[in-house]
């Protein structure tokens, strides 16, 4: 007998299992399908994980600086095995709490795989026909495949691989250096491994604000990383011996290094194949799902979110596209899409990054009347006391304060950055927030004190 829902959602990552609790909470009865991994890429092999050996990597890199207080240790080694078993099992928590939630909420959880083949029907791998009113897919990315540097799990790395390995590189070299590629990158630099960055943008962070990124590449090279820029690679040779890489840069000048393993984070692509999706006429584009300001397909009762929408590929991101889409499912009145230019992203290397909006470089091409202020870290308080002055916040405005853009290099850069983006969504103007009192000492008055410089009254500068 075929089951009956309101709500089925395809994939449980950031997205699905919003998406699926949310209509739950506002009383569907909700399935969602999952073949791998409740929680999805983030929470499993990726921002979870990843997370976890960074803050691993901060007490190594940490501990190498105590002798700097008298503290006498012998510090010769760790065991990266259990580095890494110690970011898995924090994945697997909050999988199993992810699974704790969806029962709690009375959400039907089908480990399977499914396809669409009806406008409401969906069809799991076994066989198994559910019929709902709506249907809501959310199945992900997976990494992209680049030509010549096809990943195969033993020499050549994808960041899932990554994340998977027990055992530490002696030597790697990174091909991307966005927002994977440079937390690769401090993770492996502070366990001890030879790191080459390769990018073949002008600078990291293609996205970012370029004096942030040319902010991030010099702290880089301070950590002995390589950072190639406006180059490219191209393996060479695999042997027993390692990867050879050939990196070429802009002027066409090229030098060959042999590494242990190449690990290529170049972008990822929608999981929308063998979804039933065309057959019953949803409409794509690039790989991507169609859809409009509220994630609903030209078939009105198929909705898509998350990475298999052309919107940025953050959990972030996802989570709140499954919020509004159920939400206008429901009928919820003051349901609004949300304002791309707000929606801030974080690179969590040290220093961390974290921006949105306009940079300052488009900013100034777009209006000439729009203001850039910045405020280094070195003046706050906070920031000198516990040794991390590095960096830097830079807000923009437009010619009556409004922020338009804020990117952030520093200590806990991407905690500050969300009140310049509450600022920003509800249109408080900056010199509002330069008047707020923040306590001292945080880092927080560093933000403060940007905000000041839109009337030109800094203080600690």
């Amino acid at each position: 007998m075929e089951r009956t829902f309101d709500l089925i959602v395809l994939g449980a990552g950031p997205g699905g299992y919003v998406a699926a609790i949310r209509g739950a909470q506002l009383g569907m009865k909700v399935a969602v399908l999952e073949k791998k991994h409740v929680g999805g890429v983030c929470l499993n092999i990726g921002c979870i994980p990843s997370k976890n050996l960074i803050s691993s990597a901060a007490l190594v890199s940490g501990a190498g600086k105590l002798a700097g207080f008298g503290v006498r240790t012998d510090f010769t080694g760790f065991d990266y095995g259990s580095v890494h078993a110690q970011s898995r099992m924090a994945a697997e928590t909050l999988s199993k709490g992810i699974r704790y939630l969806l029962d709690k909420n009375g959400v039907t959880l089908v480990e399977e795989a499914g396809r669409i083949t009806g406008p409401r029907e969906v069809t799991t791998a076994s066989g198994e026909k559910l019929s709902a009113q709506n249907i809501i897919v959310a199945t992900g990315s997976r990494p992209r495949q680049i030509p010549g540097l096809e990943a195969d799990g033993e020499q050549i790395f994808s960041s899932d691989d990554m994340l998977l390995c027990k055992e530490l590189p002696k030597s790697i070299c990174i091909i991307g250096g966005g927002a994977i590629g440079c937390e690769f990158a401090y993770i492996l630099n502070s366990f001890g491994a030879s790191v080459s960055l390769v990018e073949m943008t002008e600078h990291l962070l293609p996205n970012e604000d370029a004096e942030v990124a040319k902010a991030l590449a010099m702290a880089f090279k301070k950590k002995k990383i390589s950072v190639h820029l406006k180059s490219k690679a191209e393996i060479v040779r695999k042997d027993d011996q390692g990867v050879t890489v050939k990196i070429t840069d802009v002027k066409g000048k090229a030098k060959e290094t042999t590494v242990e393993k190449v690990l290529v984070v170049t972008g990822r692509v929608p999981n929308t194949e063998d979804l039933g999706l065309e057959e019953v006429g949803v409409e794509l584009e690039k790989g991507f799902v169609k859809v409009n300001e509220y994630y609903q397909t030209n078939v009105p009762s198929i909705y898509g979110i998350g990475d298999v929408v052309p919107t940025p590929m953050l959990a972030h991101v996802a989570s709140k596209e499954g919020e509004l889409a159920v939400e206008y499912i429901a009928g919820k009145s003051g349901t609004e899409a949300p304002f791309v230019p707000y929606i801030p992203g974080c690179v969590y290397c040290e220093p961390q990054v974290a921006g949105f909006g306009v940079t300052e470089e488009s900013a100034l091409a777009q209006d000439s009347e729009a203001k850039v202020f910045k405020f280094p870290f070195k003046g706050a308080g906070k920031a000198v006391a516990i040794g991390k002055s590095e960096g830097f916040v830079k807000i923009i405005t437009d010619r009556d304060g409004q922020i338009v853009g804020a990117h952030i290099i520093g200590a806990d850069a991407t905690e500050l950055i969300h009140e310049l983006v509450l600022a920003a969504w509800k249109k408080i103007p900056v010199q509002e927030v330069a008047k707020m009192v923040h306590a001292h000492p945080t880092l927080s008055e560093a933000v403060m004190e940007c905000c000041r410089g839109y009337e030109d009254w800094m203080i600690h500068i």
